[in-house]
């Protein structure tokens, strides 16, 4: 599959700065209270800084000289200094998370608003369960960073370089010590982030993949069934369980080998100070408050390394996720209306094609050298063998494709010089596949048609003689219809989709195979109300059956993209 060849290739981020950025410029809109949000981490952190200090003057001056007044009150003071920061980090959060939401809010829209606007060629090449793990799975790695790692990133960087300073205050010499085994850590933090990078971006690869491969299974159940195909299929789920798990295994160790390599080195770090200090302390006068205050910072030091290293991962992970939305953001779009383009207004549905030319790969043509005319109210139904290109006409009438040469019309206006809104608005598609909405069985008709009133609805149902089986439905038109109504028979399901198209009321009807999955009897009842929906408006028609093409006007047979024959009835 195409997509899998593009997984493969993609290995780690391409851009971790401009992708850092662009998700910062999600989050424009809410730049005051991101400025409240600093403000709060730079209390929190003097409070926790100014906490440690305080250790030097309460031993020196209140402890050593046993001084228990003064000693309260100081213990008091360093409360106050606490609690100041514990509500400033408590804020601090609770906005931090109302902006996290709000952010992957934005994102999903725009996500969800590009998806309406990539073209149809997109979703036949890219699996549907792929596309869903990215509003799912990559949204929540994106909403955990922007929510605690970004903050605690920002946090954690400021705390270094104030523990950096307040300790070069106190010991120069015990700093300069401090900082041999800060190269050692960063090095290895480098080292283990550059390979864990790869690997977080393809455990996020591969989770789309599987879920893909399980959306395509769970629609795919009734076929696996009845060719038994249980093993096979389960074995294909293993093997990409498989791959998801020994790529998340190798993205779980690095992350996990940062934390007690850096606590280990930071061990070291605190012990080579301890006795550095203690040999201060006895040949040189050094202070033991301020000793007791340097190891205090010592330990804090290697804190904010470790969390910095270990939220790099949480991060590349974010990243990860975010490159893979903004894939979909970046997919360029349907081509825009010209901008001469007008819109269709009463349009009477004169519909032409001239020596059309087009095909699906720019090796292949479908269609060659197809031209037809359907004046106002004209049947035209096209016949031929599978893949002769009778299917391809129709979706290239409401541009979901583009001619490669040749002209299509409606009503004399080129539709590439027309609005595709009101190009579609214009027409109305009954395919061979149904598909229905959750929702209830009013909804579903009246998705052809938004502001359509019940009475309408109805009318429109018992045209094409859905409304018999709707009344015998639990709650007739307010039954609910879940999971494409799988609880109606598939003539059920495509009788609804021709009401949908009745209640349109459009100039132009396209069919396609619209009676295939109904029975005899049904049919004889459908076909009057087609018959009905036909009249006055233009109709195309692709049928096998000769019922469905026994009153066109006219029948075009295709042949290898091509029509060979015409025949007018």
């Amino acid at each position: 599959m195409a997509h899998g060849d593009h997984m493969k290739q993609s290995g780690k981020p391409k851009n971790g700065s401009r992708t850092f950025l662009r998700l910062v410029s999600y989050m424009a809109s809410d730049r005051r209270l991101l400025l409240v949000i600093g403000f709060l981490i730079i209390v929190s952190i003097v409070s926790n800084l100014a906490g440690s200090y305080m250790i030097r003057p309460i031993i020196n001056d209140y402890i050593i000289p046993s001084d228990l007044k003064g000693l309260a009150s100081v213990l008091c003071v360093l409360g106050i200094v606490y609690i100041t920061g514990v509500a400033a980090v408590y804020i601090q959060y609770r906005l931090l998370n109302k902006i996290g939401q709000r952010t992957v809010t934005r994102m999903r829209i725009e996500l969800f608003g590009k998806m309406e606007r990539l073209p149809i060629t997109y979703f036949d090449t890219h699996q549907h369960g792929d596309l869903m793990s990215r509003y799912t799975n990559d949204i929540d790695r994106i909403s955990d960073a922007l929510t605690d790692s970004l903050s605690d990133m920002l946090s954690s960087g400021l705390t270094l370089v104030g523990i950096f300073c307040l300790m070069l205050y106190i010991s120069p010499i015990l700093t300069l010590i401090t900082l041999i085994t800060v190269p050692l850590m960063f090095l290895f933090a480098r080292m283990i982030v550059r390979k864990s990078r790869k690997y977080f971006k393809a455990q996020q690869e591969s989770l789309g993949a599987i879920n893909g491969y399980v959306e395509e299974m769970i629609s795919g159940q009734k076929v696996i069934k009845v060719f038994g195909r249980e093993k096979q299929v389960e074995a294909g789920f293993e093997a990409q369980n498989q791959d998801l798990k020994n790529k998340s295994l190798m993205a779980q160790f690095y992350a996990g080998l940062m934390m007690p390599v850096m606590q280990n080195l930071n061990t070291l770090n605190y012990v080579i100070i301890t006795i550095a200090g203690a040999l201060l302390a006895i040949f040189r006068g050094f202070d033991v408050g301020g000793l007791a205050a340097f190891l205090q910072y010592s330990r804090q030091f290697g804190r904010p390394v470790n969390e910095l290293a270990s939220l790099y991962n949480s991060i590349q992970a974010a990243f990860a996720g975010a490159e893979r939305i903004f894939e979909i953001i970046d997919e360029k779009p349907e081509e825009p209306d010209a901008i001469d383009a007008v819109a269709l207004d009463e349009v009477k549905g004169d519909v032409s094609l001239k020596h059309v030319y087009f095909g699906y790969r720019p090796e292949k043509a479908i269609l060659k050298d197809v031209t037809l005319h359907a004046y106002p109210g004209c049947k035209i139904a096209l016949v031929g063998a599978t893949g002769a290109g009778k299917t391809t006409i129709l979706n290239l009438l409401p541009r979901f494709f583009d001619v490669w040469e040749g002209e299509i019309t409606i009503d004399g206006h080129p539709i590439k010089k027309v609005t595709r809104e009101s190009l579609r608005k214009s027409m109305a598609i009954v395919l061979q596949d149904t598909h229905l909405f959750t929702g209830t069985v009013y909804e579903n008709i009246r998705f052809g048609r938004l502001n359509a009133t019940d009475e309408e609805v109805i009318e429109a149902a018992k045209l094409t003689a859905a409304h018999s089986f709707i009344k015998r439905l639990p709650h007739g038109y307010n039954t609910l219809l879940e999971n494409d109504g799988a609880n109606l028979s598939q003539g059920q399901r495509q009788l609804l989709n021709i009401a949908r198209a009745a209640v349109a009321d459009p100039p132009i009807l396209l069919l396609d195979e619209a009676t295939s999955n109904i029975d005899t009897r049904s049919e004889l009842l459908i076909q009057k109300g087609l018959d009905k929906l036909m009249e006055g408006r233009t109709s195309l028609i692709i049928a096998h059956r000769l019922s469905t093409i026994r009153n066109a006007d006219l029948i075009l047979v295709l042949e290898q993209g091509e029509i060979k024959k015409e025949s007018r009835s």
